[in-house]
């Protein structure tokens, strides 16, 4: 699919990374109101997909404006409140390539995925399945021994995370693998 000069595959949202949702329009000029759920810097962005009905459709960005977690957006070709209106409840997404760097040691949930996990006692614990949310914490899920483990992402539990080499280093305190 092509908008302008972007050309773009089918995008999944295998292949982008959710960044927050179209709450509402602003104006009567076809702009909306954003909320963005990652902080970010959104200067320089030139297009976005949203997410219609189950399928990703990349829109060019005229401009952005407002404040950091509540951006007022102008896409090409959206000119007015109604047209606006229709992309109210959206989900945003970048590409997975075009998210913010993270700080020494973050990582986005699905680049863990398949990650070997070691512990500094126990040695080799398996491999990340899946990074569980329940409530604020967020947990890595380990098949270890036939048995799910979920280790808190978070010290003192994680002491280091290897991108380069696949490996996330813990330190699990006595009785943590005792079934």
């Amino acid at each position: 699919m092509c908008v302008g000069i972007f050309c773009f595959n089918t995008m999944t949202t295998k292949d982008c990374f959710k960044i927050g949702y179209v709450s509402k329009t602003h104006g009567l000029k076809g702009e909306v109101t954003a909320v963005f759920e990652v902080a970010m810097a959104w200067n320089g962005l030139a297009s976005l997909f949203l997410d219609s009905k189950g399928s990703l459709v990349p829109y060019l960005v005229e401009r952005i404006s407002g404040t950091a977690d509540k951006p007022f957006i102008k896409f090409e070709g959206v000119a007015s409140y109604e047209q606006a209106s229709t992309l109210k409840g959206c989900s945003i997404y970048i590409l997975k390539s075009a998210r913010p760097k993270l700080k020494r040691g973050g990582f986005y949930d699905d680049e863990v995925i398949g990650f070997t996990v070691e512990d500094k006692a126990f040695g080799l614990l398996g491999q990340v399945t899946e990074i569980q949310s329940q409530g604020v914490n967020r947990l890595l899920a380990i098949s270890y021994v036939s048995k799910e483990i979920l280790i808190p992402v978070n010290a003192p539990f994680i002491t280091s995370v290897n991108k380069t080499k696949k490996l996330i280093q813990v330190e699990l305190p006595a009785g943590f693998l005792e079934f």
